[in-house]
C-alpha cells in the first residue's frame, strides 16, 4: 500500500477512535452541555474529511470504496464554512450511527 495512501487511511482511523473514546458513556445531553467536547469532536470530523479529501485526490478507487465519503467531505466543509449552521444533535446521531461503519470499513482497508 502507497504510505501516504496508509497514513491518510490511519490518520481517519485515528480521529475515529478519538471520538469513541471521547463520546463513550457519554448521552446526547452530556454531549450538548459540552461546548469542549463537541468542539474536539467536531475537530476529529474535520479530519476525517479532509483526509478522506486527500485520499480522493491520490487514489480515487480507494476513496470510492468508502461508503458515503463525498457525504463526509461534504460534512467536513460544512464544519469549516457553515460552522454557525452546525446542529449538534445531527452531529450525535452522525457519531452514534455512521461512525462505526466508517471506522470499521477504514481497519479493513489497512
Amino acid at each position: 500500500m502507497q504510505l501516504e495512501k496508509r497514513k491518510l487511511l490511519e490518520d481517519i482511523r485515528q480521529a475515529a477512535e478519538a471520538i469513541g473514546r471521547y463520546t463513550r458513556g457519554r448521552s446526547l445531553a452530556d454531549y450538548l452541555a459540552d461546548d469542549q467536547l463537541q468542539a474536539s469532536v467536531e475537530r476529529k470530523f474535520e479530519i476525517i474529511g479532509e483526509a478522506l479529501n486527500r485520499l480522493g485526490r491520490i487514489d480515487p478507487d480507494a476513496a470510492a470504496d468508502i461508503e458515503d465519503c463525498a457525504k463526509i467531505i461534504a460534512f467536513r466543509n460544512m464544519l469549516i464554512h457553515g460552522y454557525s449552521a452546525v446542529d449538534s444533535r445531527v452531529v450525535w446521531d452522525i457519531v452514534k450511527t455512521h461512525l462505526p461503519r466508517l471506522e470499521a470499513s477504514v481497519q479493513k482497508m489497512l
